[in-house]
């Protein structure tokens, strides 16, 4: 599935944010060798650089278009192309930073386990997660789905991703190979301009998917019945702007 890093950046402030929280959480002083796993266009590498140095950091990610905009962005850090469920980590690798990308990848913890194993004593595994699967923005794309002539095109699967795990499983499963791991969630509140603003924020996302097995002949009548969905589901505050309450799950681990 192409991504459109246009698309992801109409709110750029808000989605580098958790990049900026989870950034403050690395217990490293000093790196020499930083990468930026799911990149995208390049706004949480630009964190990295800023902290690091521009010689230690380099990003990678699937998506052309995405790698197209953080080059444009950081013309002298290094991207490359790459799939990250088969990529395996270089042994002298200080930080390993995943913002908002492994919730895509099918059993990211045991890829998670897999990179921990392969760093040096002492690199860092930071990792950030959306965890909003059971907010209304992502239920009602399954009631969408299932409301419209396209709803043939949903039946026999699902297409939301996978639940992630409890926070309990990523301690076991990391602490095994760590010398500390923190895990955590915080709840983000962003006031929207209005519910198109909503669906303008999961366009960038979790609507992607449902958009293109909805087809093209049918996305505009699938958007504006999400749409209404939405404005009912986010009421309006005092100034008519809409909450859109966000969850994610961070996780930083320690090599022992």
């Amino acid at each position: 599935m192409a991504w459109s890093a246009d698309q992801y950046l109409k709110f750029e402030n808000e989605r580098t944010r958790p990049a900026r929280d989870l950034l403050a959480q690395v217990p490293l002083a000093l790196a020499s060798n930083v990468i930026d796993l799911g990149c995208g266009p390049g706004n949480s590498t630009e964190l990295l650089v800023e902290r690091f140095g521009v010689d230690a950091v380099s990003g990678l990610d699937s998506d052309r278009d995405m790698l197209d905009k953080a080059r444009a962005r950081l013309p002298h850090t290094r991207f490359a192309e790459a799939d990250l469920s088969q990529w395996v980590p270089p042994a002298d690798t200080d930080l390993l930073f995943a913002n908002a990308v492994l919730q895509w990848i099918p059993d990211h913890l045991a890829l998670m386990q897999q990179w921990l194993e392969a760093l040096s004593p002492g690199a860092v595994l930071a990792v950030q997660m959306p965890d909003n699967l059971g907010q209304p923005t992502h239920l009602l794309m399954e009631e969408t789905g299932a409301a419209g002539p396209w709803a043939a095109r949903f039946e026999g699967g699902r297409l939301r991703r996978a639940l992630l795990p409890q926070p309990a499983r990523y301690i076991e499963a990391l602490s095994p190979l760590a010398a500390k791991v923190d895990v955590w969630h915080t709840i983000y509140n962003h006031p929207m301009a209005d519910a198109q603003a909503i669906v303008e924020w999961v366009r960038g996302t979790g609507l992607r998917p449902y958009l293109a097995a909805a087809g093209m002949e049918h996305e505009a009548a699938f958007l504006s019945d999400y749409t209404a969905r939405i404005d009912r589901a986010y009421p309006p505050l005092a100034d008519g702007r809409r909450l859109l309450r966000f969850p994610r799950l961070f996780v930083v681990a320690v090599r022992a």
